[in-house]
């Protein structure tokens, strides 16, 4: 399996099936609001077993975003691929990136 070369993708995503747009803004500002919060609590010299339990929700937040965002692009992306003809260097890409997501 090779990765795709950055030049062969789209400088955008499509927004063709982008069903979850908003919710994927709003869920991410979110995240970055109780970030912010993890780096007041600890430098507010906070319980570190708190700051770790808001870290946790913090890296739950950006998981459950990053699901939204691979689904999107499966109806999207890898769907326009497929149905032009392009779907074996689509799914290399989206093997690649699943394993990059999860490391």
């Amino acid at each position: 399996m090779t990765a795709v070369a950055s030049s062969t993708r789209p400088r955008h995503r499509t927004q063709t099936g982008t069903r979850h747009e908003q919710e994927i803004a709003s869920r991410l500002r979110r995240a970055s609001g109780q970030l912010s919060g993890v780096l007041r609590m600890y430098e507010d010299g906070r319980y570190c077993i708190d700051v770790l339990d808001q870290l946790a929700a913090v890296r739950a937040a950006c998981d459950a975003v990053g699901v939204l965002i691979l689904e999107d692009h499966i109806r999207a992306c890898v769907r326009e691929a497929i149905e032009a003809g392009a779907a074996d260097e689509k799914v290399d890409e989206l093997v690649a990136s699943v394993r990059r997501y999860l490391r």
